[in-house]
């Protein structure tokens, strides 16, 4: 499963304007560290905004707050020079760009939020044409925000919005003809319920390519008990459901669309301070990945109270690190993992991503006991090397590495589980006076020597 730093706001709430400074160095070696992160450029807003066009008159305006417009702002432009300037900084910084379209374009909204018609694909079409002439690469489209079944703010029907990913998809293959590999077609970008993404992956057909869901399990940030959730297994094990439903619905219709989770925090509504910011978040990531989830985008990578950077310093969330281990270690094939003892300790394990051998999370929720950790590795088929090669490769290599391990400890500093500065093997991890991000070093431990996991590590 690959990581995705979620929604990088080309529109921020708090003003409406098209403002995130890029020239903070900070921010581009966050995005760079990754090689490439994922960014979804989206939210609430991107269904009020209009997409400047190169014959357009009029200056692009901004969101306004109102009393009487959807979501409570007035419709919004992002123009021509801005999409330049974005496109220019992706570039330099490996990401790969998911662009969320207005799936509300040209279309009317009736006051009880139900949406009338089909899309309208007009400025989708010319803003498109436009990306591909200027020879930007976007590595996927997704049409909408939370309009899925209820919707927030409004709402499409399961079978309209078949139709129009179907109207996205046909889009897709026409302005990028000429290229042998094209976007990704991603939706709905919503909320999970089951009779609706069923008839929706049903009637998409061969069309959409992603089915992006977005998750807050623990619910909304003003909850005073969000970390007793966090710390509770079984509270932890009922947010498999949705990824759960998810593959279901994907085996029962025999599709090739594949799962993401387009946005997740923890808690909705901005978050919770000094709790979806800290250090505290980090076994969704493996549980998505158990259930197939190819890719798990964060909300956000700055913004609100779940950012993976300080929203006014950029530094780097507790959050932040957890998430670019997992990307550089974490391969995407996921082994079947069970831990006999505690059920305070959750476990996950991958083979490698860059190397021979196995990745393994080990997440202890007690906050007293130390627990020593053994493994052991059963129905393993090895297909390469005899019994005789094996042996004689053991025999050449005592001494070496082969013998030990890597691993890498992360704690709050003084154990305080809202701390927003982070160690790794007891080191604090800061970014340089220049923006660098902290090298990540693993200690090197006898392979023989049990796994001792600290308390809340």
């Amino acid at each position: 499963m690959e990581f995705g730093g979620g929604k990088s706001r080309y529109m921020e709430k708090s003003n409406g304007r098209v403002h995130q400074d890029l020239n903070v160095p900070i921010l581009f070696n966050a995005i760079k560290a990754f090689s490439p992160l994922k960014l979804r450029l989206g939210g609430t807003l991107q269904d009020r905004l209009i997409y400047q066009r190169q014959d357009d008159q009029e200056p692009c305006s901004q969101f306004t707050k109102t009393n009487d417009g959807l979501f409570g702002y007035t419709q919004g432009c992002l123009s021509l020079s801005r999409w330049d300037e974005l496109n220019i900084f992706f570039q330099k910084s490996r990401a790969k760009v998911i662009f969320g379209l207005n799936a509300l374009s040209q279309r009317e909204v009736k006051a009880d939020g139900s949406v009338i018609g089909p899309w309208n694909s007009s400025d989708a079409e010319a803003f498109m044409k436009y990306t591909v002439d200027k020879g930007y690469t976007i590595h996927g489209w997704e049409l909408g925000n939370e309009l899925s079944a209820h919707g927030i703010g409004a709402s499409i029907g399961a079978d309209q919005y078949a139709l129009d990913t179907i109207s996205l998809h046909n889009l897709v293959q026409k302005v990028y003809k000429a290229f042998e590999v094209k976007p990704l077609v991603l939706g709905p970008g919503g909320f999970f319920d089951a009779n609706w993404f069923t008839e929706f992956v049903s009637k998409s057909k061969d069309s959409l390519q992603v089915i992006t869901q977005h998750i807050y399990n623990l619910g909304p940030g003003v909850d005073n008990h969000l970390i007793e959730k966090i710390l509770d297994p079984s509270y932890l094990d009922g947010g498999s459901q949705p990824f759960r439903d998810v593959q279901n619905i994907l085996k029962k219709s025999k599709s090739s669309t594949v799962a993401w989770v387009g946005e997740a925090g923890g808690a909705y509504n901005s978050g919770r301070n000094q709790v979806t910011n800290t250090f505290v978040y980090l076994d969704q990531l493996g549980m998505a990945a158990l259930y197939d989830t190819k890719t798990y985008c964060r909300q956000t990578l700055i913004g609100g109270n779940y950012g993976l950077l300080n929203t006014d310093t950029y530094a780097p969330n507790p959050d932040y690190y957890s998430a670019l281990l997992w990307h550089r270690l974490m391969g995407r094939r996921v082994l079947s993992t069970s831990f006999h003892g505690t059920r305070m300790m959750r476990s996950y394990a991958h083979c490698s991503k860059h190397s021979n051998g196995i990745t393994i999370l080990l997440i202890n929720l007690d906050g007293i006991t130390k627990t020593k950790v053994g493994v052991s590795v059963e129905n393993v088929t090895i297909s390469v090397a005899s019994k005789q090669q094996t042996k004689q490769t053991h025999s050449a290599k005592l001494g070496n590495k082969e013998f030990t391990r890597e691993e890498y400890h992360l704690t709050a500093k003084d154990g305080n589980l809202k701390s927003h500065i982070l160690l790794l093997n007891g080191k604090e991890l800061t970014v340089n006076s220049t923006g660098i991000i902290p090298s990540l070093d693993p200690i090197e431990v006898n392979l023989h020597d049990p796994i001792i996991v600290a308390p809340y590590s």
